[in-house]
């Protein structure tokens, strides 16, 4: 592996002006990031049969005394806090695991046994997570698992608290709200493969622990590299105001989707006087489009509910704590930090919207963009996780997409031939890398970047273009307050030294693509279909299950694999008859008629049917190019 570089001059003086801007002397988070602390897991790993490290928090210990150079001391600050690990007492009753994974697990204790909230991305870590509370509060059954919304860290690690058996035989609820499943697989499953390359960046996962790598991900460190499980919910929620009670645990909810996920709530737990905010009060800006890649998140929405949030609550409530970070205690804070989310929220939403109808760009308007001085100077409003700038650019390709209306975007010659005739203007790749490094030795990163990456795009083997593109990156990684961004930056720059690492992380679990309905199956097969190979391809598919006694008839023709549930005209070309939890296999396991058959799929017709289908697909490749061609 190649040897980080120390930061430059400018690097250092941008940091170190941070220092005098923001309010460091306010040390409030530092306390109540300890506060309730009853146990500390030590060491604090988790690790595979086979002994893989899946998650290791003490691996981040160097996150101690004052920010290096290489670091953004804001950003420092919030990775220290977000290393503070173990179990805590949110309040008599209410415990929370924290540093086990990037997101928090959570426990209601009841009558007799307890509600878990949230369950971390991975089986195992779930596990360790509640092997450590049942250590310290008592191996108290559990009654129901709440998932807030429907991102995997939040799901992912279920089967490490129960099983599929427990919740078959009704020994365990799980809620979700409305639309929890739809969500939860389509986004895994769908844009997957592209996603979970990307999250490879944006979590800096193959990046070594340091000043100079990775020191967190703002929104929690990093994600744990284990099973990705899912048990469907067997009580969906619906309506705000609903309220369960579960082992004399009382939970009111609050509806919000299209704030941080498409399917999301809030849980009131009115007996605590305790509000669980989900994702959408944490202490940082959220993202609105996430670097990853998702479907764009309604800001204005977002701050409506929170409002509402405050006029449900804001009398009565005295403690709020998230699926991410840590708890606010005492109703006056509360308020004011949920009044500072919400007003967050709707300022970049107002401001993007009264700029863009003056005719300024996403990225104009991301340059203009200031937040007023409370806001500014909040650390729960500071971008570790989504930033102005991005968030900005999001909302703008919310309401008015991909085009800026400028005619010389509208078809736009794609990276490598830009680059190649920008190389050309320059008068070849070595006058690009010139006037890259030119730009690097005054500071000017942002402009180094772009120059660089022409050269690596039009020359993608030129040492030196590669060199000052990752020297580039590397610096604009040591000044980011954005904890993705530094990841991004960092692992662009590892890439460019050390070549492609994949996807560490994957979340196309085998529970993921089980949970699949039949169309949303039909669809994610119908997204690998090679077009022009399947052009002149024509064929058709019966699938019969049994046990819901549901047909499709499954097409092919013109490209494209479409499906109907409507009576159909004539015999298909072969005939698939199983039932709805074995149907799967067929995006899991080879299309042959031996595969299926040990998958419980029975078979009629032209078996060849199944190898000219399966000759057009053309699944995602896991290590997609990022910062080269």
């Amino acid at each position: 592996m190649s040897t980080p570089k120390p930061a430059t001059p400018a690097i250092v003086a941008q940091n170190s002006a941070l220092l005098q801007k923001l309010p460091f002397s306010d040390t409030q988070d530092f306390d109540d990031t300890t506060r309730g602390l009853i146990a500390s897991r030590t060491p604090n790993a988790v690790t595979a049969d086979d002994g893989t490290v899946l998650w290791d928090n003490d691996t981040y210990g160097f996150l101690q005394g004052e920010a290096p150079d290489t670091v953004n001391p804001s950003l420092w600050r919030v990775s220290q806090l977000n290393t503070t690990q173990g179990l805590f007492e949110v309040v008599p009753g209410i415990y929370q695991v924290r540093g086990m994974d990037l997101s928090n697990t959570s426990f209601i204790e009841g009558d007799e046994g307890v509600v878990v909230i949230d369950t971390l991305l991975s089986a195992e870590t779930g596990a360790a997570a509640l092997a450590l509370y049942r250590e310290h509060r008592g191996d108290r059954p559990i009654k129901a698992i709440v998932y807030t919304h429907s991102h995997a860290d939040h799901f992912g690690g279920v089967k490490g608290f129960v099983s599929q058996e427990e919740v078959d035989a009704g020994a365990v609820k799980i809620f979700a709200p409305e639309g929890f499943i739809e969500h939860a697989v389509s986004e895994n499953v769908y844009a997957g493969t592209a996603m979970n390359r990307r999250a490879g960046y944006m979590y800096g996962a193959a990046l070594a622990r340091g000043p100079q790598g990775g020191v967190g991900a703002g929104l929690g460190q990093t994600l744990s590299i284990g099973l990705v499980s899912l048990i469907a919910p067997t009580d969906l929620v619906t309506t705000t105001g609903h309220e369960e009670v579960v082992d004399g645990v009382r939970m009111v909810f609050q509806m919000a989707p299209g704030t941080e996920a498409p399917s999301e709530m809030l849980i009131y737990l009115p007996d605590f006087k305790a509000l669980c905010a989900a994702e959408d009060a944490t202490h940082n800006l959220h993202n609105l489009l996430t670097l990853r890649g998702a479907v764009v998140r309604d800001p204005k929405a977002w701050s409506n509910y929170l409002t509402e949030t405050i006029d449900l609550w804001g009398d009565d409530v005295e403690v709020v704590f998230a699926s991410h970070h840590w708890p606010t205690w005492g109703r006056e804070r509360v308020v004011e930090f949920l009044s500072l989310q919400r007003d967050l929220y709707g300022y970049l939403h107002d401001q993007t919207l009264r700029l863009l109808n003056k005719g300024l760009t996403g990225p104009e308007i991301a340059e203009e963009m200031v937040l007023p001085p409370a806001l500014e100077n909040a650390w729960s409003t500071r971008g570790y996780y989504g930033s102005v700038s991005h968030n900005v650019k999001a909302i703008y390709q919310r309401y008015l997409g991909w085009f800026d209306g400028n005619p010389a975007h509208l078809w736009e010659h794609v990276p490598v031939e830009r680059a190649k005739r920008y190389a050309k203007l320059a008068g070849g790749v070595d006058a690009l890398v010139a006037n890259a490094r030119e730009a690097f030795d005054a500071g000017d990163y942002r402009w180094a970047a772009e120059v660089a990456n022409h050269a690596v795009f039009a020359e993608p083997d030129h040492a030196d273009a590669r060199e000052v593109l990752a020297d580039t990156y590397e610096q604009l990684g040591y000044g980011s307050e954005n904890g993705t961004w530094r990841d991004f930056y960092l692992s662009g720059a590892a890439e460019l030294r050390d070549g492609q690492f994949g996807t560490p992380t994957e979340t196309t679990a085998p529970d993921v693509i089980g949970q699949l309905t039949p169309a949303m199956l039909f669809d994610a097969i119908a997204i690998t279909v090679n077009g022009p190979k399947a052009w002149d391809e024509k064929l058709s598919i019966d699938v019969a299950l049994t046990d819901v006694d549901e047909r499709y008839r499954l097409r092919l023709a013109n490209g494209v694999l479409t499906y109907s549930a409507a009576a159909q005209k004539g015999d298909a070309d072969v005939t698939l008859t199983t039932t709805k939890r074995a149907l799967p296999a067929l995006a899991t396991g080879p299309l042959t008629a031996e595969g299926l058959a040990q998958a419980g799929i029975e078979l009629s017709g032209d078996a060849s049917v199944l190898g000219r289908l399966a000759a057009v697909l053309d699944p995602g490749d896991k290590n997609f190019a990022i910062v080269t061609p």
